[in-house]
């Protein structure tokens, strides 16, 4: 069996979200007071995740597992969870995406366990803006967890950065150079309607367009080929070795060539990031459901993909779920 919906694309790349729970409250995406957090009970256990992931892996073609948010370094027994997908026969690669807070203590560890590579959140490397954005003095510690990646083989090592209007898209030049210097592969990202307020305007939103000028105004860009499935447009920056890339899901989305499955941390699918139907495999799980019960429940679930996020059809709602509670 594969994960393939009824427009032809092929789900090989998995993202688990480890939990809700997230130690910033950046603003475009929750509020300064936080958010009630999934009850612990509804939470897939360790033994529970580490199933579903073997399900998709051994069962359903799953090639790639990147583990999301909230924040998974919040999760206790990451390293073994990473471990036991990296033990499956198949050798899925492995990856993570993270705030970076705390990736200091835990890097080695994580590439120890199998880790491939990570991605790591910084809209800016200014104390005070960053202060401004996530709500939290912590940007030392995120850059400290930056070279503790880089250092223990994380490699490459990524950067997601979000341009907000008014408070750090005038850094993104500074930003990128910063990047290169300490050989991070950067990518911005375009603002998408996932916050928990549901604040998000799309008037206000810095497009990916915009990011273009307002890097081509410092940088001579060059566009790369070869995109296939990946959501990141990428450019070479002034003929040199280093790239950023620009991921523009609202106004240059990639829906056609999408090959991503949401597993949430209480055992949903969503088969889009902005899906609003769910598909319950932790009460299948729970029953007593067999593993071949539960891939044909996963199967069935992706033939329900719509053929695009459908952020610019009038009829549009945003997901009821925030960003923190699906996982990027």
């Amino acid at each position: 069996m594969k994960l393939i919906d009824t427009h032809g694309r092929v789900a090989t790349d998995l993202r688990v979200s480890l939990t809700d729970r997230c130690n910033l409250r950046c603003q475009y995406c929750m509020p300064a007071e936080g958010l009630e957090w999934m009850p612990t009970e509804d939470t897939l256990t360790d033994d529970e995740l580490n199933r579903l992931i073997r399900v998709g892996v051994e069962m359903l073609g799953v090639r790639d597992v990147r583990f999301t948010g909230g924040e998974p370094l919040l999760r206790r027994g990451l390293p073994a969870i990473v471990a036991a997908t990296k033990a499956l026969p198949s050798g899925p690669r492995t990856a993570m995406t993270s705030n970076g807070l705390g990736l200091k203590h835990i890097a080695k560890a994580l590439a120890e366990a199998g880790l491939d590579r990570v991605n790591v959140s910084l809209d800016t490397t200014d104390p005070e803006t960053f202060n401004k954005i996530t709500r939290r003095d912590r940007l030392s510690d995120v850059i400290e967890g930056l070279q503790a990646a880089s250092d223990a083989g994380l490699a490459p090592v990524k950067v997601n950065a979000v341009l907000l209007r008014g408070i750090n898209d005038v850094e993104a030049p500074d930003l990128l150079r910063w990047c290169i210097k300490h050989n991070y592969e950067l990518r911005f990202i375009e603002q998408m309607p996932l916050d928990a307020q549901h604040g998000w305007n799309r008037a206000e939103m810095i497009t990916a367009a915009e990011t273009l000028a307002l890097l081509e105004e410092h940088f001579t860009l060059t566009p790369l080929d070869g995109r296939g499935s990946a959501p990141a447009e990428k450019f070479r920056i002034d003929d040199g070795p280093h790239t950023v890339g620009i991921i523009g899901s609202v106004t240059r989305p990639f829906c056609g060539d999408c090959n991503r499955v949401r597993l949430t941390a209480d055992g949903q699918i969503l088969n889009c990031l902005f899906a609003r139907e769910e598909s319950d495999l932790r009460s299948a799980m729970r029953a007593g459901a067999p593993d071949a019960e539960i891939a044909e429940r996963w199967v069935a679930a992706m033939a329900t993909k719509l053929p695009g996020h459908g952020i610019d059809d009038p009829t549009f709602l945003q997901s009821a779920r925030p960003m923190s509670s699906i996982g990027g």
